[in-house]
């Protein structure tokens, strides 16, 4: 994804010193994030390091304990979480036309329907008994009804196979391309150095790293 001029970025998102706790245990430590127009940033970092509690955070699914989140205007923001974002007793048409309707879209049906049609789910099966891609792209879908401006992605590739990857990742850039901002967490080295215009690493719920993919790949190998 090729990242935007800084002349003509907008900041969409932004985080100011967010954490949070969970009792005695920190999840996150205060973080700052800013999300700008056209660029893909990917949230790297081990297993527990706070990035889906990042991710919750900047969704508005979970609370700070401490910090502000500033969404600008009227931006909007999709995620599509680790875990099914739908429900498996609904069809897939069902689930679209009532996140259309939570949405409050002037026309939640036919929203629904494109969207269908858009990710070519099948309409009269229940969601519960799709396959892992197909759970995948309904929840891509979901996240991306109304248009939003900030795509967030939680390990969105984890269980998809070559081609559900590929039509996930042309879904990211065009997204991009359209002047939205695109969080994307993966533990995948080739979709990070391909995808992302900037690179954050949490490690522990602190944030130690943030710049280019290059960057990156210089700061991981230094002892």
């Amino acid at each position: 994804m090729s990242p935007a001029s800084s002349s003509v970025a907008e900041t969409l998102l932004e985080a100011s010193s967010v954490s949070r706790r969970f009792g005695r245990v920190i999840a996150l430590e205060p973080t700052d994030l800013e999300l700008r127009s056209g660029e893909a940033v990917a949230l790297v970092g081990p297993n527990g390091a706070g990035k889906s509690t990042l991710m919750s955070i900047l969704a508005g699914a979970l609370r700070p304990s401490e910090g502000e989140l500033a969404i600008t205007g009227s931006a909007k923001v999709g995620w599509l979480p680790q875990r099914p974002a739908h429900y498996g007793r609904l069809t897939a048409l069902e689930n679209l036309v009532l996140f259309a309707r939570l949405e409050q879209m002037a026309e939640p049906e036919q929203e629904a329907a494109r969207m269908l049609e858009r990710f070519s789910l099948p309409s009269d099966r229940l969601s519960a008994y799709l396959s892992i891609g197909n759970r995948q792209r309904l929840s891509l879908a979901i996240a991306l009804l109304g248009n939003p401006n900030v795509l967030l992605l939680d390990e969105p590739t984890a269980s998809l196979d070559p081609r559900q990857r590929a039509l996930l990742w042309r879904e990211a850039q065009h997204h991009v391309a359209g002047g939205g901002a695109v969080l994307f967490s993966s533990q995948n080295p080739e979709e990070v150095e391909r995808h992302a215009t900037r690179v954050i690493a949490l490690d522990s719920g602190r944030l130690v790293f943030g710049g280019t993919p290059e960057e990156y790949t210089v700061w991981e190998r230094e002892p």
